[in-house]
C-alpha cells in the first residue's frame, strides 16, 4: 500500500467518523467538524492501533492513559464556541490531539501534562506534524498556567473532584472551561464567566475521565 493511497484510506475514515460519530450525535459547530476532519488522528496512537484509530471509543497512549473517544474531542471542544483568534488552555495533553484540534481553531494553544514521557511525546509529534501555535509543558495542570493567564477558553481532560480554583482565576471575563468533575461518577461541566465575572455552572453530560493527579488530590 503506498503512503498516498494509505492517507487517502484516512481520509476517509475521518469523514466517516464525523459524520457517524459527531454529526449524527449532535455537535454541529463547522469549525470543530472542519478540525475532526483535517487532523489525522492516527498519528496519536501507537502504531499498531492504527486501524482502531477513527472507532467509536478512547484507545490507550501509554502511561496509563488513553486518547478520548472522537465524540467527546469534537463535544468538549464545540462547548468553548471558539471563533478563531482565542487563546485556549488544555489541561492534560495526553497524546497532543486535543491540542491539534483546538489549534486547528484558536491562534494560541497552551497544553499541560503532568506525565512528562507523554508531554515530550507529544510536543514532538506536534512540531512534526508544523504546528507553531501550541506550547507544551510538563507540569501539574491543576495551578494551570499563570504567566499565558488569562484564556478565552479552557479546557480539562482528566477530572478533579472540585474544580480548581487556579483555573477558573485563569478565565478570562466572557470565557468559557469544560471540565469533567467527580469520582467514580462525573458529569462533564460548563463554566461561564460572564463579563462581570460571576461564575455561571453547567451540567452537560455524564462522563468517564481519568482523575486529575498532582495537587488536585489534596482537594477532595
Amino acid at each position: 500500500m503506498s503512503d498516498r493511497s494509505q492517507d487517502e484510506i484516512f481520509s476517509l475514515r475521518r469523514e466517516e467518523m464525523v459524520k457517524d460519530q459527531i454529526e449524527a450525535r449532535g455537535v454541529k459547530d463547522p469549525l470543530a467538524l472542519a478540525a475532526m476532519r483535517k487532523v489525522p488522528r492516527h498519528v496519536f496512537v501507537p502504531e499498531k492501533l492504527w486501524s482502531q484509530a477513527y472507532d467509536d471509543h478512547p484507545l490507550p497512549i501509554g502511561f496509563d492513559q488513553t486518547i478520548s473517544q472522537p465524540y467527546i474531542v469534537a463535544f468538549m471542544t464545540e462547548q468553548l464556541a471558539l471563533k478563531g483568534g482565542e487563546k485556549v488552555l488544555e489541561v492534560g495533553a495526553g497524546s497532543g490531539y486535543q491540542a491539534a484540534v483546538l489549534a486547528e481553531i484558536a491562534d494560541e494553544v497552551y497544553t499541560i501534562e503532568i506525565i512528562c514521557g507523554l508531554a515530550d511525546t507529544a510536543k514532538a509529534r506536534l512540531e512534526k506534524l508544523g504546528y507553531k501555535n501550541i506550547s507544551v509543558s510538563c507540569g501539574d495542570g491543576y495551578k494551570g498556567w499563570p504567566e499565558a493567564a488569562p484564556f478565552d477558553g479552557i479546557i480539562v481532560t482528566a477530572a478533579p473532584e472540585q474544580v480548581p480554583q487556579p483555573l477558573i482565576d485563569q478565565l478570562k471575563p466572557g470565557g468559557r472551561m469544560v471540565i469533567p468533575v467527580g469520582g467514580f461518577n462525573q458529569e462533564l461541566v460548563l463554566i461561564k464567566k460572564t463579563a462581570d465575572g460571576k461564575i455561571e455552572r453547567q451540567s452537560v453530560l455524564p462522563v468517564r475521565f481519568v482523575p486529575m493527579t498532582g495537587e488536585s488530590q489534596n482537594h477532595k
